[in-house]
């Protein structure tokens, strides 16, 4: 298969922590590791999480964007290693990663999109790290090829960009044109396309943006609208999503987030938002039991400062795990 080429082992050495620690009390000594070459996951009963790095920004490479999101993988692990599990019958492998060291990125989002695709055939749950958001078109394939066009997918994308740039004349696709391939895509194959954004900033969009998101009926919630502590609009706005979809696919941009928080990110939004803005949210997502697939991406370690931004996407799956549940 194509992954082969383009897949890294976990690396059992970023697991660690203090040695008086108690008995599987944190997720350096709970997480198992997983090797895609030689080993399948054994799953007895409740389905497992499976982290997948993916380190590339290639994409965020060919929109100009300042590079090194391919190192967030490994610093999201390290900064997860020493939260505690306060549920010991969770399950957690780390199955390595995905990688790019030859600017094709086209061939390693089909190997994100091959790899996706064993997890969910697997039963797995794919919390992918990234590395830039081109990762959502190889995330999306993955989910294409097991859910059939019947099955209503929800995507949300919880960022300060639209991330609907169309391709260049050249075809080939960036960050920016990640979700505009996915609509193309699901427009091609005649799935129902729903997608909805959390925390856009109008700063952060060309006008051309939304009016292309009008044209594709997206939905969103401005950064803004947050802000002014709208919360039932936000609540309403998600059960739509749950109510309307038979799964849910979420992606999450660290750079929603302030400066304060997330540093470390590849376009610093000086009206970002906060996270216990967005932890509801994740939470009521997380109890839906729908949500089949999530992605963390474009944190930037080269320009974090005291870890903030990792540690940030560590306690977001955090939440996420201890807060998820599958759907019967």
């Amino acid at each position: 298969m194509s992954w082969e080429q383009r897949y890294l082992p976990p690396n059992p050495a970023l697991w660690h922590g203090r040695p008086d620690t108690p008995e599987d009390a944190c997720f350096y000594q709970h997480i198992k590791p997983l090797n895609l070459f030689t080993q399948k996951p054994e799953i007895k009963t409740e389905r497992p999480f499976a982290l997948l790095g993916f380190k590339c920004d290639e994409g965020v490479s060919r929109d100009l964007g300042r590079s090194g999101a391919y190192e967030g993988p490994i610093a999201i692990r390290q900064r997860m290693a020493k939260l505690p599990i306060q549920e010991p019958s969770i399950v957690c492998f780390d199955a390595g990663d995905i990688i790019c060291n030859d600017h094709d990125l086209e061939k390693s989002q089909q190997a994100l999109a091959d790899v996706t695709t064993l997890f969910l055939q697997q039963k797995m749950l794919p919390l992918i790290l990234g590395g830039g958001h081109e990762s959502a078109w190889g995330i999306y394939q993955g989910i294409a090829n097991v859910y059939p066009a019947n099955k209503k997918l929800g995507i949300i994308n919880i960022d300060a960009h639209f991330d609907l740039q169309p391709l260049s004349p050249s075809n080939r696709g960036s960050a920016t044109t990640t979700f505009y391939q996915v609509a193309k895509a699901m427009e091609a194959s005649k799935r129902h396309f729903d997608y909805n954004c959390i925390g856009i900033q109008e700063a952060g969009n060309f006008r051309q943006a939304f009016e292309l998101a009008k044209q594709l009926k997206v939905h969103y919630l401005l950064a803004e609208e947050l802000y002014l502590g709208l919360n039932e609009k936000c609540l309403d706005f998600i059960d739509r999503i749950i109510d309307e979809n038979d799964i849910i696919y979420l992606s999450l941009s660290m750079d929603v987030f302030s400066p304060a928080f997330a540093p470390g990110v590849g376009s610093i939004q000086p009206l970002g938002l906060s996270p216990w803005q967005i932890i509801p949210l994740l939470r009521q997502l997380a109890a839906s039991g729908k949500v089949i697939c999530y992605d963390f991406v474009e944190h930037v370690p080269r320009y974090d400062i005291d870890h903030r931004t990792a540690k940030l996407a560590a306690s977001l799956i955090y939440e996420i795990i201890h807060h998820h549940r599958f759907h019967q």
